[in-house]
C-alpha cells in the first residue's frame, strides 16, 4: 500500500499546502464559489484546447486553461464592490460558473472524447500522479507561495480587514486583480491533477473547519493545513482498502472531517476569538 499510495499522498499534501491557505482568503472575502468558478473556467479552457486538437497534457492546453482562468480573474476583480453592491459579487461568480459549465458541455459535445474529458476534469487523476509531476507542481506552488508571502500585507488586509484597506486608500481592484490571477494560476495547475471537485473541496473545507475554532491568522493556517492533511490521508486509505475511486472518496472524507469538526464545536471544543492582525500588516 505504501509504495502505491505514497505519491498520491505527497501530491495531496502539496495541494493542501497552497489551497487550504488560499481558502482562508475565500472564506474571509465571502466569495465561496470563486474557486469553483475559476476551476470551471480552467476546465473550459482545457476542453476548448481538446476540441482544437491539442493534446491534454501539452503546454498549449495549459496556456488555454490559464487564458480562460485569467478572463475569470479579471471579471471578478472588476466586479468587486465595497459593502453591499447593487448586484452581490457572489451572483457574478455564480453566473460565470454556470456559463462556463454550459460552454464546456457544448464544446465537449463536438469532441469524440468529450464525455471522458468532462469526467477527467471533474474527478482528476491524482491516483496516477508521477514524481516528476509532483516536483514540477511543488516548484510552481512554491513560487506562488513566495508571491503571496511578499504581498501578504496587502492580500491579508484586503481579505480580513477590507475597511482598513479602504481607509488607507489602497487600489483594491488592482490588488484584487493580482490576487485572483495568482489564485487562478493555482487552480489551473491543480485541476488537471486533482479535478474540479477536489480543488474546490481543498480550498473551502479546511478553511471552514479552521474558522469554526479560531479567528487568529496563524491558528487558522495551522488548523486548515492539519485538517486537510488528515482528510486526504483518510480518503486515500479508505480508497485503497475499499477499492473505490480516489478523488470522489477524498472529497467525501473532507465532508466527514468537517462534520466531526462541527460536532466537536457544538460540544464546546475550542473557542473563537477576534481576528488578529497578520504579521507585517499595519494595525
Amino acid at each position: 500500500m505504501l509504495e502505491f499510495m505514497l505519491a498520491p499522498f505527497v501530491a495531496c499534501m502539496v495541494l493542501v499546502g497552497i489551497h487550504s491557505y488560499l481558502g482562508l482568503h475565500v472564506i474571509a472575502r465571502e466569495v465561496i464559489f470563486v474557486d469553483l468558478s475559476l476551476a470551471q473556467m480552467a476546465a473550459l479552457g482545457s476542453v476548448v484546447a481538446l476540441l482544437a486538437g491539442v493534446a491534454p497534457d501539452s503546454s498549449t492546453a495549459f496556456i488555454s486553461s490559464l487564458a480562460f482562468t485569467g478572463v475569470g480573474a479579471v471579471v471578478f476583480a472588476l466586479t468587486r464592490t465595497a459593502g453591499k453592491g447593487r448586484v452581490p459579487h457572489e451572483a457574478i461568480i455564480g453566473i460565470v460558473y454556470v456559463v462556463a459549465s454550459a460552454a464546456a458541455i457544448l464544446a465537449a459535445s463536438k469532441e469524440p472524447r468529450g464525455a471522458e474529458a468532462i469526467r477527467d476534469v471533474l474527478q482528476g487523476s491524482i491516483i496516477w500522479v508521477t514524481w516528476p509531476t509532483i516536483a514540477k507542481k511543488t516548484i510552481a506552488y512554491a513560487g506562488l507561495g513566495l508571491f503571496h508571502y511578499f504581498l501578504r500585507r496587502r492580500f491579508l488586509t484586503i481579505s480580513f480587514h477590507p475597511d482598513e484597506a479602504e481607509r488607507r486608500g489602497w487600489r483594491i481592484k488592482w490588488w484584487d486583480f493580482w490576487f485572483y490571477i495568482s489564485f487562478g494560476l493555482a487552480v489551473t495547475i491543480s485541476v488537471p491533477l486533482a479535478g474540479v471537485l477536489m480543488v474546490f473541496t481543498m480550498l473551502v473545507v479546511p478553511a471552514t473547519i479552521a474558522f469554526l475554532f479560531t479567528r487568529d491568522i496563524r491558528k487558522l493556517v495551522l488548523i486548515s493545513w492539519g485538517s486537510g492533511a488528515l482528510a486526504s490521508l483518510l480518503g486515500l486509505w479508505v480508497s485503497y482498502i475499499a477499492d473505490l475511486p480516489t478523488g470522489p472518496l477524498i472529497v467525501c472524507m473532507y465532508g466527514v472531517v468537517l462534520a466531526v469538526a462541527g460536532l466537536l464545536r457544538k460540544l464546546g471544543v475550542g473557542g473563537v476569538a477576534e481576528i488578529t492582525a497578520p504579521a507585517g500588516t499595519p494595525g
